[in-house]
């Protein structure tokens, strides 16, 4: 792939396609506020390094999934104060996507400074299955600027209008946040340094699948916790209560236990389970044994025992990759396992990936230290799709 240092960005309008889909909670007063900015502080390179260059940068982004247009509720407005204020100078914000206040936001721009244009989705041209569709956007964002620089990994892999028809048709490069992403995870997936361990965690089995697939040709150790841990105990033969299960997946789940099996691939599966009476914080709850919940109680954490057995199991890792929590964390008395999880990876003495989504934003919640981690990913969706053994089209378009 193509970098910065590849394209002359001096006096250029550059249009960086970022990845803001923040999380927002109303604010009291009428308007919403970021409550994790994590997302905007990754693209800052980038920025920073086209302002540097003289370059006027043009940020396009989305925010959650509006349906029928235009939504107050998802402008990036919020977006812009914040980016305004991490970059310490004003962010203007169109109050379009690609129309007259786009380019009005664009030709005013001067040398290193920075514009936003309005959620890229309040135009249903950007996810149109109709590349024609989709083509007359790309065009329409084009126009806009000079050069493109593709830095939200967390869309990459998507075939939308901002994120690969533009790239066909203006000079791109990847920028410091995707090229970062492409060579972590390049490195993990062709040549990691061993012990190999992968954790996984999350609700439903039929979500990684093709990830655990493709995993078993070159893990070491896979641990398997959070909701889909109990299709793996159901096939097991133990019976799980009321927990989350997949039953039509039990007979493919066994299949994948006896493929690590004849791989000599160990999946690591809960010794025992935090319990409760209902899918609540107040709700009773207690640790039972993994072959012993009692119908009526759902598992919604690993146990103790499970705990001290998934950081003994990472201890001795050379490359560790970790995707999806390992039980309710949001709720108090469901966070211990992803917590311990998160803290055993730390102190592994190797590369150590957090795999985005609801992993990192259980490291922020739970106020774990993000430096004890190699790299935090910013994009859920693509790094499982990677580790799947996927191409992702927002990458192969950057492609020389």
């Amino acid at each position: 792939m193509q970098t910065i240092d590849d394209l002359d960005v001096a006096g250029r309008r550059v249009l960086v396609r970022a990845d803001f889909n923040v999380p927002l909670e109303d604010a009291g007063d009428g308007t919403r506020r970021i409550t994790d900015d994590g997302r905007i502080r990754a693209v800052l390179p980038t920025v920073e390094l086209l302002r540097s260059r003289g370059a006027r940068v043009i940020l396009v982004a989305h925010l959650g999934r509006p349906k029928n247009g235009p939504d107050p509720a998802l402008s990036l407005a919020p977006v812009a104060a914040r980016l305004g204020e991490l970059l310490a100078a004003p962010v203007a914000l169109a109050s379009d996507v690609s129309g007259e206040s786009a380019k009005q936001v664009s030709a005013a721009l001067m040398d290193g400074q920075v514009a936003l244009l309005e959620n890229v989705r309040f135009d249903s041209r950007e996810t149109s299955k109709d590349a024609a569709v989709r083509g007359q956007l790309a065009a329409e964002l084009a126009a806009l600027a000079d050069v493109f620089v593709s830095d939200g990994f967390g869309v990459v892999h998507r075939e939308q209008a901002s994120v690969t028809d533009v790239a066909r048709l203006l000079p791109h490069a990847a920028g410091l946040l995707v090229l970062s992403e492409a060579k972590i995870f390049g490195k993990v997936l062709h040549n990691p340094e061993r012990p190999y361990v992968v954790v996984l965690g999350g609700s439903k089995v039929s979500d990684k699948l093709g990830v655990i697939q493709n995993l078993l040709t070159s893990v070491d150790r896979l641990l398997v916790g959070g909701g889909m841990c109990f299709t793996f105990l159901a096939a097991l033969g133990y019976g799980v209560g009321s927990s989350l299960l997949e039953v039509d997946q039990i007979d493919t789940v066994k299949g994948l236990m006896a493929d690590a099996q004849a791989r000599g691939v160990s999946i690591v599966l809960p010794l025992d389970v935090v319990v409760a009476t209902a899918f609540s914080a107040d709700a009773e709850h207690k640790v039972v044994a993994a072959d012993s919940i009692e119908d009526g109680w759902l598992g919604l954490d690993i146990g103790p025992l499970t705990r001290a057995l998934f950081a003994q199991s990472v201890s001795d890792a050379r490359t560790v990759v970790w995707n999806g929590p390992m039980g309710v964390f949001e709720m108090a008395p469901y966070a211990e396992g992803t917590r311990a999880v998160a803290e055993a990876i730390t102190h592994v003495d190797g590369l150590t990936v957090v795999g985005g989504g609801d992993s990192a934003a259980a490291v922020r919640l739970l106020g774990i230290d993000e430096s004890g981690f190699t790299h935090i990913s910013t994009g859920g969706g693509a790094s499982l799709e990677l580790l799947e053994g996927r191409v992702l089209p927002g990458l192969a378009v950057l492609e020389d």
